[in-house]
Formats: structure tokens, C-alpha cells, sequence
């Protein structure tokens, strides 16, 4: 494992409580950092504690991020224990129902954008501006290759996520003039729980298309995360950096 140093880093990780998440917040742990996740699940979050607080300075909150209020609450929850956030993980999100566009429930699909898109924007709102008081901050927006692409019978989920992929170019020039680094993670599907939102021809429709011709381990996720989150980092903004083992190259 290459040695990144986020000795001085505070990082809030959203949905860290499972899947790419946690393998984020162990790698963030480990590299020094102060870590808080943010998650729904308060059964998962609790299940993972222990293990990550022998790791270092953790703090699991429960967090709706599709409410802005609970998004402000958790942050100042956040502050209150570790101080002003540095590190930024936008990764929760959910899959929805495979349908196909004309039967989509609206219901379902405000549920899909409220979480994977406007919590984006709700806790890139509510961070972003002590990063720009500190004239620092990093920030990972997890994305898909569903939203290069689109996936079929996943309509929300994939405009959701060119949703993120367009907030963060946008973000990512808005904060150029400053030492904040704002960029997106197009991961191929890896062997989480969304899988379980998921159809069995979803998913091989998917693991089908990956040159690679296997699921992306998450660890493999975390250490990208990690660069994308160090000082090294200092002069890409507003990219996509692609994880699709091939299935991408753009």
C-alpha cells in the first residue's frame, strides 16, 4: 500500500459505513486522518466502529443527506468533534428500482436524485465555504460509469449520476483560483450491497461490458480516493478520474 499522509486532514465520508465507503475510511484512517461517516444505516454504522476506531480518531453519524437540515446537523456535529473539514467524500448513494423509463415510479425517481444528486450538492454546500476561508480542501465526488454511459432500466440512477459528474466540473472551475480540488470517481460495479438493488441481468449486462472482466475491489477505489485526496493532488480539478477497468476510456 503506497504511504499517503493525511496526518493534519479531517474527512467526512458519506454512506461509510459499507462498501466503498468503508474501504475509504480505512484507508483515510490509516493515513492519519480524522474521520467521520456519514451514513443511514445506523445498524451498519455500528457494526463497523469498533473495527475502524482501533484504526484512529472516528465518528460515526447518522445522516440523511437527501434533507438538507440533517446534511447541516451532521456537520456541525462533525466540527464539533474533529474541527473544520478538509477532505470531502461524496459517496452515498442508492441503485433504485430496474425498470424501464416509462414505468418508472416518480416517487422512486425524486427518492434517486434527492440522494445521489441533491445530497451532492447539499454537502458540498454546507463544506465548501470554510475550505474556501482555509484556502484548502479536497473533494471526491463518487459518481458511475452509469453516467457516462447510461445504463438501460436505470434511467434515474444514470442521470443522477451525469448529474454529479456535471456538478463537479462546474464546482471544480468555481473553485480554481484556490488550493481545492474538486474531482469524480467513475468506478465499473463492484461487490457491494447495491448489487442487491440490482437484477441478475443488470449485473452481468454490466460486469459483461468491463475489458478487465471482473468487479473493481474496493480497496482498489480507496487508494485511488486517497490521491485524489492528498496535497499531490494539487493541480487536476474537475476531471473524472475513471475506474471502469477498461470499459471506459474517457
Amino acid at each position: 500500500m503506497n504511504a499517503v499522509d493525511l496526518s493534519s486532514r479531517v474527512a467526512v465520508v458519506t454512506g461509510g459505513a459499507q462498501g466503498i465507503g468503508l474501504a475509504v475510511a480505512r484507508r483515510l484512517l490509516s493515513s492519519g486522518a480524522k474521520v467521520a461517516i456519514w451514513d443511514l444505516d445506523k445498524a451498519a454504522m455500528e457494526a463497523v466502529i469498533e473495527d475502524l476506531s482501533a484504526l484512529g480518531a472516528v465518528k460515526a453519524i447518522w445522516c440523511d443527506q437527501a434533507r438538507i437540515e440533517a446534511v447541516e446537523e451532521a456537520a456541525a456535529e462533525t466540527e464539533r468533534a474533529f474541527g473544520v473539514v478538509d477532505l470531502l467524500v461524496n459517496n452515498a448513494g442508492i441503485a433504485g428500482p430496474a425498470v424501464p423509463l416509462v414505468d418508472y415510479n416518480p416517487d422512486a425517481w425524486r427518492q434517486i436524485v434527492d440522494i445521489d444528486l441533491n445530497g451532492v450538492f447539499y454537502c458540498c454546500r454546507r463544506l465548501v465555504p470554510s475550505m474556501i476561508e482555509r484556502n484548502y480542501g479536497r473533494i471526491v465526488n463518487v459518481a458511475s460509469v452509469a453516467g457516462k454511459e447510461g445504463n438501460p432500466n436505470a434511467a434515474a440512477y444514470s442521470a443522477a449520476k451525469a448529474g454529479v459528474l456535471a456538478l463537479t466540473k462546474s464546482l471544480g472551475k468555481e473553485l480554481a483560483g484556490h488550493d481545492i480540488a474538486v474531482n469524480a470517481l467513475t468506478p465499473s460495479p463492484a461487490r457491494t450491497r447495491i448489487l442487491e438493488q440490482l437484477t441478475e441481468a443488470q449485473v452481468t449486462y454490466m460486469l459483461g461490458k468491463v475489458p478487465r472482466g471482473r468487479f473493481v475491489e474496493v480497496e482498489e477505489a480507496a487508494a485511488m480516493v486517497a490521491f485524489m485526496l492528498s496535497d499531490e493532488n494539487s493541480f487536476t480539478t474537475g476531471a473524472t478520474f475513471d475506474l471502469s477497468g477498461g470499459r471506459t476510456t474517457y
